[in-house]
């Protein structure tokens, strides 16, 4: 029988799985229903693609995106696997061809998006193939309690019944606690496992700013970067627009990606990104999933993503080659004020406008952290962490005065008052209000009622979100945004630990400006072989009309430029050269290397 190890060196040309993945493989090849947890850049799409192809069966990926599927198909078919991609993007005559070669057993995998395996035509053709594997990329959509969650996911708790003798995967980067629950309720009745391999990107540098002139604070984020790439993340079209049109002003290559484009001039912008070094992609949310670029260098938000959720999807982006990457959040009044717009125009029930708000606030807790960051963004998703050197709050502290006593007083109302009610009532409280849900419920006569009547609603609202991003408070978005107290905020309340607090004043912080980081130490010469090799990399993917990566990633290059390999023997030893790329490309890239 064909190893895990065989076909990740003969297929995929590595020697070693990355941490987390064998676990997983040997999971899903021994039969295992599993939910996979892994960080963006972690190598997931691996994790399913080697036991569908050790399987003598038919593996299902399910995928939201029609790029995402068709990226990943072409990656496979460069390294020799058989494998196809039916959807909407392609002519019905392709569509019909792909289905004969899944029917005659050549392919070993078959991406389809939710909508189209779940036609009763589609599961009954299925049916028939008796597949192995289902695989539910992008997992946390089916969650009603995520922030991503898509009506056309619910369908896929049906495959449990619908295909009882086949495995199901799910794969996410993004899914708190409660959201796992959940997806491994509805794909598998909980009957399987679920791995969690950590949110930590040690490799970020993550830094926050109050947005003052976007122009200036832009410039000095980009001032270390020229001729890398990174992407800038903006809210709306027109401001993706400004935005572009002012760094190509500054002699940046810049170029815009939003909805408002036609689909052609999206493509052709994305295609650009992926192929051309240094350029930054000025975009919206439009802009990201499925994005396989090794060596993004940056990602910087000039307005407020929508939730902790998307803001930890959007920075993944950056830094997947493990390289030192850094990431910008600016953020100010008016866009929160927008985004709490946004949630109450849904077309959505008052309680998922009640979860998107509390999101929200954790968000702005984030924001707002007084320490490290990292520790407050894992926090959120459960996950205990230590001080990392590598944030803005702990390369340049912040001073901090001591808010022992005003975080007590919130820790004993919380608990006062059950654990139950969201920031406003809890102020409300603190402050003395009588108002009508106060008085129903007799929280005037609580001990803590008006002990923090001094300060006004707004202090409490930023002290507040500073006590969550200190790990003291969680919101229960399953109890609709209600603050529970933490272990830490237990040690907090009963003296044995001090809560440190930033001053709150109404001054704006000054402009932040992140210290150095970027791509590997490369000597002249190497960087100038490296060149080449790209440039070899770029003519040959523009005439297979394929994303550049697909012949070989960044890191690939770098290992050929560092080490330069002789002959076809010694190229077969870098990381990501199999056999098939080896027998195609090979010849061409020694003539760089061999140089």
């Amino acid at each position: 029988m064909t190893t895990a190890h065989e076909v990740l060196h003969d297929v995929f040309g590595y020697s070693a799985f990355r941490a987390g993945q064998e676990e997983i493989i040997q999971s899903l090849i021994s039969g295992s229903n599993l939910l996979a947890v892994m960080p963006t850049g972690a190598g997931k799409s691996l994790c399913y693609q080697i036991p569908a192809i050790i399987s003598e069966r038919l593996t299902v990926v399910v995928s939201p995106l029609v790029a995402l599927m068709d990226d990943q198909v072409q990656a496979l078919q460069a390294n020799g696997v058989g494998v196809v991609a039916i959807h909407s993007g392609a002519a019905r005559e392709d569509n019909v061809v792909k289905w004969q070669k899944v029917a005659r057993g050549e392919c070993k995998l078959l991406y389809l998006s939710p909508e189209r395996l779940m036609t009763p035509r589609m599961l009954s053709a299925l049916e028939a193939l008796n597949p192995a594997l289902f695989v539910v990329d992008e997992a946390h959509c089916i969650s009603k309690w995520g922030a991503s969650f898509r009506p056309e996911y619910e369908q896929l708790s049906r495959l449990r019944e619908a295909f009882s003798g086949a495995t199901i995967a799910a794969f996410t980067a993004t899914a708190d606690k409660a959201t796992r629950a959940d997806i491994a309720t509805k794909l598998f009745r909980g009957d399987g496992r679920i791995i969690v391999h950590g949110f930590d990107r040690p490799n970020l540098r993550l830094s926050v700013a109050n947005k003052v002139t976007w122009k200036d604070q832009l410039m000095a984020f980009l001032a270390d970067k020229k001729g890398q790439p990174g992407i800038v993340y903006c809210l709306s079209r027109k401001f993706t627009d400004e935005v572009a049109i002012y760094l190509m002003g500054e002699g940046l290559n810049a170029i815009p990606y939003h909805a408002g484009q036609s689909a052609e001039q999206r493509k052709t912008n994305q295609d650009r990104f992926m192929s051309e070094d240094g350029v930054i992609m000025v975009a919206t949310i439009a802009f990201g999933m499925g994005i396989d670029k090794s060596d993004i260098r940056f990602v910087c938000h000039l307005n407020l993503p929508g939730s902790l959720e998307a803001y930890y999807q959007e920075i993944g982006r950056a830094g997947r080659d493990g390289e030192p990457a850094e990431t910008m959040l600016l953020y100010g009044l008016s866009d929160t004020a927008l985004r709490r717009q946004f949630i109450e125009q849904e077309d959505s029930g008052d309680d998922h406008k009640r979860r998107e708000h509390k999101r929200l606030d954790a968000l702005l807790a984030y924001c707002e952290a007084s320490s490290c960051r990292r520790v407050s963004l894992l926090a959120y998703f459960d996950e205990a962490s230590q001080p990392c050197g590598n944030c803005d709050n702990c390369l340049t502290p912040v001073k901090l005065l001591d808010g022992t006593q005003q975080a007590q007083m919130v820790l004993s109302t919380v608990i006062q008052t059950g654990q139950f009610f969201g920031t406003a009532h809890i102020i409300d409280v603190l402050r003395g209000a009588e108002t009508q849900k106060v008085l129903e419920r007799r929280h005037h006569d609580l001990p803590t009622h008006g002990i923090g009547k001094e300060h006004s609603k707004q202090y409490w609202q930023n002290f507040i979100r500073q006590v969550m991003a200190g790990g003291c408070l969680i919101a229960n978005i399953q109890k609709f945004g209600g603050l529970e107290i933490t272990a830490r905020g237990r040690s907090v309340l009963s003296g044995d630990e001090p809560f440190m607090f930033r001053e709150i004043s109404k001054a704006k912080p000054a402009p932040v400006t992140p210290k150095k980081g970027g791509g590997p130490e490369l000597s002249e010469d190497t960087a100038a072989r490296l060149s080449d090799l790209k440039k070899l990399r770029l003519t040959i993917a523009r005439e297979r009309k394929v994303a550049a990566y697909i012949i070989f990633p960044d890191s690939t290059l770098i290992e050929m430029a560092q080490h330069r390999p002789q002959t076809l023997t010694d190229m077969a030893t870098i990381n990501g050269v199999g056999p098939k790329k080896l027998q195609e490309f090979g010849a061409q890239f020694l003539k760089v290397t061999a140089r």
